[in-house]
């Protein structure tokens, strides 16, 4: 009697050379971004949270994908990150902790209460913070990236730029400058629909953000911004020829701002039923958890896991910085001026 072969179906290749365990990896980042966001919302309504509060709610995807796709670790690869873009700096390596300090302005933040929300630095592990000018960053990336060429170190930089700071002059001569000299540059343009309430057709008449920067000898593509996987693979590629030496890349992520401004901005001028169709048809964690059990990258078990580890690391950092004191006013000129001061006494009254 002939033996009968039972056919074996495999799940398809993971794309990009991503191993099962870095796909995971990178979920937990997406999911670690939203949770964080989440508790720093609540801390925003129980005003603990001190100045504005962004949220990254539909972005999420783009900035980690981006992230993920540089080389992290001591005088490695260097990212610039804006305000929707945590999880991005989670990526590069900073902590709940930290990130919660920040915006509660904690004395033992890292600015120590000086400076709000993601307005901070890490170099040894690899995130500048922004300047609160958008697309100042682009000039600031240029030059560091200039270094990295001229000292003939194989490193990339990677800066986010919104639809609205693309309007802005300093973009246009940073990546101007930036694709003159060649610089290990890549560039992540976001298309994320508004520009606090400014729409895409009253701030520019061509239909891709990648149009904008053809003109200037810059290579440019358009990806979908909501999945991960693209996103890392586009970026993977910039990366790549940036580091062997062929300049600047800009990568359009086509995205979308679910919430507004800022906490404090309603969203008056966006149409429910808009808001609604995005985060039931195009939410980034909903679509990458879609592809991981379709294709059986990832089992239920492996998802709920990093959900319930991922919750129980943010409430142990709230919980370990929530009544941490705020700095003492006189903790506000120090480290300002030189230290020690050449004058003998302090100029300023002591409180």
């Amino acid at each position: 009697m002939a033996s009968r072969t039972v056919p074996t179906t495999q799940p398809p290749a993971i794309p990009a050379g991503l191993a099962r365990e870095q796909l995971l990896e990178i979920y937990r980042y997406l999911r670690l971004t939203r949770t964080l966001e989440e508790r720093l919302t609540a801390l925003y309504r129980q005003s603990k949270v001190i100045g504005g509060l962004f949220r990254s709610l539909g972005q999420e995807g783009e900035a980690v994908g981006a992230a993920y796709a540089l080389e992290r670790g001591r005088n490695r690869d260097v990212l610039s990150p804006l305000t929707r873009n945590l999880g991005a700096m989670l990526v590069m390596g900073a902590q709940p902790i930290e990130i919660l300090r920040q915006y509660m302005a904690k004395a033992g933040g890292p600015t120590q209460g000086r400076d709000m929300n993601i307005h901070f630095n890490d170099l040894e592990l690899g995130y500048l913070g922004q300047i609160s000018h958008l697309g100042d960053m682009i000039p600031v990336m240029a030059g560091i990236t200039l270094t990295f060429r001229m000292r003939g170190e194989p490193r990339v930089g990677l800066v986010y730029i919104g639809d609205g700071g693309m309007s802005a002059g300093a973009f246009h001569e940073g990546i101007n400058f930036a694709a003159v000299q060649r610089c290990p540059l890549v560039v992540i343009g976001e298309y994320n629909h508004w520009a606090y309430s400014t729409p895409p057709r009253k701030q520019f008449a061509v239909e891709h953000l990648a149009d904008r920067v053809k003109g200037y000898g810059v290579a440019a593509v358009t990806v979908d911004g909501n999945d991960v996987l693209a996103v890392y693979e586009a970026t993977q590629h910039a990366v790549a020829r940036a580091r062997a030496g062929q300049g600047v890349h800009f990568i359009e992520v086509k995205t979308y701002r679910r919430k507004g401004h800022a906490e404090h901005d309603d969203q008056h001028y966006v149409a429910a039923d808009e808001l609604d169709r995005w985060a039931k048809e195009n939410d980034p964690i909903d679509r990458f958890v879609k592809q991981l059990r379709q294709h059986d990258w990832a089992d239920e078990r492996d998802l709920t896991d990093i959900d319930a580890g991922v919750r129980a690391e943010i409430d142990q950092a709230t919980d370990a910085c929530v009544n941490e004191p705020l700095p003492p006013p006189e903790s506000a000129l120090p480290g300002v001026y030189a230290s020690p001061a050449a004058a003998a006494r302090l100029w300023f009254r002591s409180l």
